[in-house]
């Protein structure tokens, strides 16, 4: 009973930040909701008394599909807040993706797909995924890239559903890859594109990689001898392995796969110390992860003068900050740059000063994702 009432405080919580527009208090309560272990076991009980009425939904008009704006919509409607949820205004469109609806630094230019478009351009070269092109929880975005462009497959962001939730608590793991696409990830592909010649010959990683996009901007930008994307939620590393299918003809020379990869087990004997570079982005906000990441790290890492992870997180409270001592207690250094590109340090200024407004409610302590460069050896 406390944990119902948990989540009901959680998911008012949500609502009454997206009622007022206040992404940042509604992407903490979001988080929340979505990797809380404990919490996951009582929003599934929440959804199965949900997924039996079938009164209050028709009422609501939200579908079962719609985790995180049905719930926000249902403690709306029980607390008498008045107003339309983002999903009943955007329900058809297709455009309707976490990252690129609401909030980024929009740094590579990019546009959506509807489904029908995209299965019929593709259908003869990948035939295996038909069926999973025409499932209308996923959506396509095409990324514009210097020298070539991508294919992307995104989840929708009003698709989370029980079956997801079943998936998290059976692995253990959480749902951030599948909830929302997070903007330091889109950061983190075009600090590659601008220094793609530190990739050039290297065996590459990226951890709690989401649906891909660094690890395929890599792939298909650097002339990286070989790109790992890899993720701890099974369902992720679908969705990885779907985006590197449709796109293998621009890759080049460069091998790529996905991996499912948890930090906190012990890797095979053949990855040991053996990537040039790991990459990551947003992947120090959960501090039971820390240690985890910091011996995944080091033992990925290859011992070498030349050898270092790029990290791009922001700093989330004291988050970041706990990471980069958990870093030097397992004998690694790390430098923290603020001001890492030009482009990507001028709108964070212009949103700070309230120049540009195209980003709502934006905090530099939860947008901004600083740059963290690891390695094994002192300068």
């Amino acid at each position: 009973m406390f944990l119902f009432i948990v989540y009901i405080y959680l998911s008012f919580l949500i609502g009454a930040s997206l009622q007022h527009n206040n992404q940042v208090k509604g992407e903490r309560a979001l988080i929340w909701l979505s990797t809380s272990t404990t919490i996951l076991k009582a929003r599934r009980c929440f959804l199965m008394i949900l997924q039996r009425s079938s009164s209050l939904r028709s009422c609501l008009h939200i579908p079962m599909s719609s985790t995180k704006y049905h719930t926000a919509a249902i403690i709306c409607w029980l607390c008498g807040i008045k107003g339309t949820s983002s999903y009943q205004q955007n329900k058809d469109n297709t455009n309707n993706i976490s990252r690129k609806a609401l909030r980024g630094f929009k740094l590579i230019e990019c546009h959506s797909l509807p489904i029908s478009q995209l299965t019929e351009s593709l259908v003869n070269a990948f035939n295996k995924y038909e069926n999973d092109l025409e499932c209308q929880k996923d959506v396509y975005v095409c990324y514009k890239l210097p020298s070539s462009k991508l294919n992307l497959i995104y989840r929708r962001d009003d698709s989370l559903g029980l079956n997801d939730i079943e998936t998290s608590n059976r692995y253990n793991i959480d749902t951030t890859g599948l909830v929302c696409c997070w903007p330091s990830e889109e950061v983190l592909a075009y600090y590659c594109i601008n220094h793609s010649d530190m990739f050039r010959s290297k065996k590459v990683l990226e951890l709690g990689s989401g649906y891909g996009l660094a690890g395929l901007v890599i792939a298909a930008s650097t002339n990286a001898d070989e790109v790992v994307i890899s993720d701890g939620n099974p369902q992720v590393v679908e969705y990885i392995q779907k985006n590197i299918s449709i796109n293998a003809e621009t890759f080049g020379e460069t091998k790529v796969k996905s991996m499912i990869l948890h930090w906190d087990k012990e890797q095979a004997t053949e990855l040991l110390n053996t990537f040039d570079i790991i990459v990551a982005s947003d992947c120090t906000f959960f501090k039971q992860f820390h240690q985890s990441l910091a011996r995944i790290v080091k033992s990925l890492l290859k011992p070498s003068a030349t050898s270092q992870a790029i990290f791009l997180s922001p700093k989330r409270g004291y988050s970041l900050d706990k990471f980069l001592e958990i870093i030097k207690e397992n004998g690694m250094c790390c430098e923290l740059i603020e001001n890492y590109d030009p482009t990507v340090w001028n709108l964070h200024k212009k949103y700070v000063a309230g120049d540009d407004r195209t980003w709502p409610n934006y905090d530099k302590e939860h947008c901004y994702p600083l740059l963290v460069r690891i390695s094994s050896f002192s300068e």
